[in-house]
């Protein structure tokens, strides 16, 4: 049988406020939160697998740092050409029965990771993908598709292109703590760069963005090393769960023990929501998550993985 257990994480020093609030409280209703999708980018690197983080700021609900991702939008509905699984199998591989959720969040995740970093998982047929994104023109539709003078549908459409979701692989389910005043209730995917394309800012967004070395970041999770690298006045002299969601630390040292990023989008996966408890011990404010122990999956033919049980 699958065995859990539950990790702590002290809470962030900005979100202790709002908890503090919140346990004062004494009719608590959390705010219901907004549909979003995040991508990890992942690569090989000599010492095993690299991710892009960029930063996204104090009041993100991904996190200061985090992987590229963003809310779910109305226009994530509009109909697209569509290879890969269906939205019906993506329904099943993320576990939720319906449909309509499913389909938004595979489309937001597309368009998020395309948005902020320029990597477009669409191609003009289910075998091809697009070779180069790094030019004037795609950065224009990068800049309008973000300032939403042009939709995603619209933006493919014109090109010929559809969706490549073939190319995402399911991670996890994060839902914002109770206490948040703002709350996302995200599913998180793993993606390569295609052959051809380069992860980068959008020149009128972007502040800060990288690859980085996932084992590295985990080893150095006490230290304010990546903060101060990213130098923004609310990342220095920050430690690593000042700056990310527990669910993307989980998933960094996932990704710091996979033996290249083949292997690490090779796991089979089972479907796991992490909510955040708040905990108070000591007068000390924490943040508890119930992390999954191996388990076998349903198998997720369709994505082309390789069996291989593991959570995260």
């Amino acid at each position: 049988m699958p065995t859990s257990h539950k990790r702590r994480f002290l809470l962030p020093k900005r979100l202790q406020g709002a908890a503090r609030s919140w346990l004062a409280e004494e009719d608590r209703t959390p705010r219901t939160p907004r549909l979003a999708s995040s991508v990890a980018l992942v690569r090989d690197c000599p010492t095993g697998t690299e991710t892009w983080l960029a930063y996204r700021g104090s009041e993100s609900p991904l996190g200061i740092v985090a992987f590229p991702g963003g809310s779910v939008e109305n226009a994530d509905e509009d109909s697209f050409d569509w290879y890969g699984p269906s939205v019906g199998q993506w329904s099943e591989i993320l576990g939720t029965p319906d449909y309509s959720t499913a389909r938004v969040h595979v489309v937001a995740a597309i368009r998020e990771l395309f948005e902020e970093t320029g990597v477009l998982l669409a191609g003009s047929d289910d075998s091809s993908v697009v070779e180069s994104t790094g030019t004037g023109d795609w950065i224009r539709a990068r800049e309008a598709l973000a300032d939403h003078e042009v939709g995603f549908a619209e933006l493919l459409s014109k090109r010929g292109l559809g969706l490549r979701t073939d190319l995402l692989r399911p991670l996890v389910h994060w839902v914002s703590p109770d206490f948040a005043h703002r709350r996302f209730d995200t599913r998180y995917f793993a993606a390569t760069a295609p052959a051809g394309q380069t992860p980068a800012l959008l020149p009128s967004r972007g502040v800060w963005g990288e690859w980085v070395p996932a084992a590295a970041v985990i080893a150095e999770r006490d230290t304010t090393n990546l903060g101060d690298r990213i130098g923004q006045p609310d990342t220095r002299g920050q430690t690593l769960s000042e700056l990310l969601v527990p669910a993307l630390e989980i998933m960094l040292a996932k990704m710091g023990k996979a033996k290249g990023c083949i292997a690490y989008l090779s796991i089979k996966r089972t479907t796991h929501t992490y909510q955040a408890e708040l905990v108070e011990e000591g007068g000390q404010l924490f943040l508890e998550v119930e992390a999954p122990g191996a388990a076998v999956a349903p198998p997720t033919e369709a994505l082309h993985v390789v069996p291989r049980p593991e959570a995260g």
